[in-house]
């Protein structure tokens, strides 16, 4: 007999609520049940027949009911009840819960409930379009934020300068970078946390729908990323070099982490690649992981780092020069502060040189006193002038200590004593005499740049010959590394004991014409190979300004033979490089790294075929087999008829192949 529709409007409510009641699901009632039922109702019908003419109409109903449903059960007709969401729940209460299933879609897309996810059936792609779009613009924002965070934690060395920076422009002191480094990593957690909720759901086999909310959040750090690497990449490219810098000490390490995540994440693809009956789609799956792998076990040939060197080669630790002192525990340029760096063990002292209006050659490395010095208080009309305009006598009325403690701009004001909060608090501005009188004392060799005064200035054309006949009358010259290029030879001839030091990088026979005896470089210019070519002339390299532990033992391998550091009191503690090994090391730990993830990735594309062998891989068929492993809990809103098209198919008289009730319906999703 051929099927027919029963539309909903031709069942009283009565009759489908007290039917819904007692089954809860068609597969728990069965056709001979329903019969059975409809036949009950019937003869009690007719036993309250001749009661009242109220119950005889009623009997009357349930009969056309009856012969209604009796009808259904013979043909095996196909129910048509709409969508009704309560059924639904009602249907879903009697399966097994899944805590942790409903904590992953709940957490990555508000589908708490079990009626509201579904899961991704063999041969169906893992989400629609729309979330297929999602997912891959949260894949694009996990690694554009992941880059912006690694670039911000790499220009950690580079913050202080970062934070003025934004002082000389607004006007006033906030720690930006701190700022910008909490901002980035709590999208980037955000942003990888939810991949992780992703790749989780996949490897459940669900299929992905992004709350709104999220996906809000995504866009919002996708802009944030995008904006904040384009501005600091135009007003800070040098950082960049930085970034490459950190890579040969941290790229090894890098590696082990990227080809863990790539074997971590097989799990979902093979997951998903067997249960697709597109060839297309696979060949595509399959080949976009496998050569984002493949790249990854390459990359090692392509890696150079000086912390991978032949056992014994490693040279002496560089010498360390603090760099106006030791800023992190005393005001900058103050005479406490290069008190410091002698008491932490620093090998030589950095500042830079200004001459006073009168003549007198002072410690600021500023041109304005505004940032060092309460001149707001006391010259307020004078705030914007510059610093050498200023008497030595005026100079002594400023304050420059208070600032440090007011701004902390380190962050280590609370590591110290109340005896040197009392003594940072009340330092002046040090004459250059002083400053060589506390070289001299303690046998630290010197370092200073000297600032040309403006013209107008009294002593702008003397200035070299003023500072030099201080450097004369204060130390001995062999201490001083003199770096002011101005008059070089005349310098030379005056006092030749003088260290001639270069902040440019000449050729060699340019340098040697030059007297030079010593590079002073940025850190950025680092290269092993040039600071082996200027020691092979007896020129040595000065790196500034080093103040990270990776970027002092990346400047210990490479060769450099002293560096100026604002954290002299941490890099005199480090005994031997945070990263150091031999070339067979480095090469056993690469092996090792692809070959185990290679066997855990091919062992979990092996365990998911076993899995799905017994699945059809036929194109079209979306039928699964009732004791496959991913049907033995029929929970979800795609396995659960949805009472909108299921079919129930008529008894059948032959034996039951499965343990199931004979008497029970069969249920395929339409």
């Amino acid at each position: 007999m051929d099927d027919r529709q029963v539309q909903m409007t031709g069942v009283t409510k009565p009759l489908f609520n007290h039917i819904i009641c007692k089954s809860c699901c068609l597969t728990s009632f069965g056709v001979h049940g329903l019969r059975a039922h409809v036949t009950q109702r019937a003869r009690h019908a007719r036993r309250h027949e001749t009661s009242h003419c109220g119950a005889r109409a009623k009997a009357a109903t349930v009969r056309d009911e009856a012969a209604k449903w009796r009808h259904f059960g013979l043909s095996g007709t196909r129910l048509k009840l709409g969508k009704l969401k309560v059924v639904r729940r009602q249907l879903l209460q009697r399966y097994e819960h899944q805590p942790f299933v409903s904590c992953l879609a709940g957490l990555y897309g508000c589908q708490w409930r079990r009626y509201q996810r579904a899961r991704a059936q063999p041969g169906e792609c893992c989400c629609s379009k729309v979330e297929c779009g999602s997912f891959g613009l949260l894949i694009l924002t996990f690694f554009l934020s992941l880059v912006f965070l690694y670039f911000w934690i790499e220009a950690q060395n580079d913050y202080n300068d970062f934070d003025w920076f934004n002082f000389g422009t607004l006007g006033f002191w906030f720690p930006w970078s701190l700022v910008l480094l909490v901002v980035a990593a709590a999208l980037f957690t955000y942003i990888a946390l939810l991949l992780v909720l992703a790749v989780c759901l996949l490897s459940e086999g669900q299929r992905l729908y992004l709350h709104w909310s999220h996906k809000t959040g995504i866009i919002v750090t996708l802009v944030f990323s995008a904006i904040a690497t384009a501005i600091l990449s135009d007003l800070w490219s040098k950082e960049w070099t930085t970034l490459l810098l950190s890579l040969q000490v941290t790229a090894p390490v890098l590696h082990v982490a990227a080809v863990s995540l790539m074997a971590i994440i097989s799990w979902p693809i093979a997951l998903h690649f067997f249960r697709m009956n597109n060839r297309a789609r696979q060949v595509a799956v399959l080949g976009v992981y496998l050569s984002g792998l493949f790249s990854l076990y390459l990359v090692p040939l392509g890696m150079y780092s000086p912390c991978i060197k032949d056992s014994g080669t490693l040279g002496a630790a560089p010498m360390l020069i603090g760099h106006r002192g030791a800023p992190m525990m005393a005001p900058e340029n103050t005479l406490m502060s290069f008190e410091k760096a002698v008491e932490a063990g620093g090998d030589g002292l950095e500042t830079d040189v200004t001459i006073s209006y009168d003549g007198v050659p002072f410690l600021m490395h500023d041109s304005t006193l505004r940032r060092t010095t309460n001149i707001a208080e006391v010259f307020p009309n004078r705030t914007y002038f510059d610093a050498s305009m200023f008497t030595w006598a005026e100079l002594q009325q400023l304050n420059a200590g208070d600032w440090f403690l007011s701004r902390d701009p380190f962050g280590t004001v609370s590591s110290l004593t109340e005896v040197d909060r009392n003594q940072a608090k009340n330092q002046s501005i040090p004459s250059l005499a002083q400053f060589l009188q506390v070289a001299a004392r303690s046998g630290r060799q010197v370092l200073f740049d000297l600032r040309r005064p403006p013209f107008g200035h009294p002593y702008c054309h003397s200035y070299i010959n003023i500072t030099l006949q201080v450097v004369l009358n204060n130390i001995n010259s062999s201490q001083v590394l003199w770096l002011p290029s101005q008059d070089r030879e005349l310098v030379q001839a005056v006092d030749p004991e003088l260290q001639q030091t270069s902040g440019q990088r000449w050729s060699i026979q340019e340098l040697l014409d030059g007297h030079i005896t010593t590079l002073n470089l940025h850190y950025s210019s680092m290269s092993q190979e040039q600071i082996s070519k200027y020691r092979s002339v007896n020129i040595s390299t000065n790196l500034y300004v080093i103040s990270q532990p990776w970027l002092y033992t990346l400047a210990w391998c490479a060769g450099a033979q002293s560096l100026t550091t604002n954290s002299i009191h941490i890099l005199s503690n480090i005994d031997k490089p945070l990263f150091l090994m031999t070339p067979e090391e480095y090469t056993l730990m690469w092996i090792l790294t692809d070959a185990v993830s290679a066997i855990l990735i091919i062992s979990i594309f092996i365990f998911h075929w076993w899995r799905e062998r017994g699945l059809p891989f036929l194109s079209g068929s979306r039928q699964t087999h009732e004791n496959g492993p991913y049907s033995k809990f029929r929970t979800e809103l795609s396995d659960v008829w949805s009472i909108s098209g299921v079919n129930v198919q008529p008894e059948q008289h032959s034996t039951p192949t499965l343990h199931t009730n004979p008497h029970l319906p069969t249920i395929t999703e339409e």
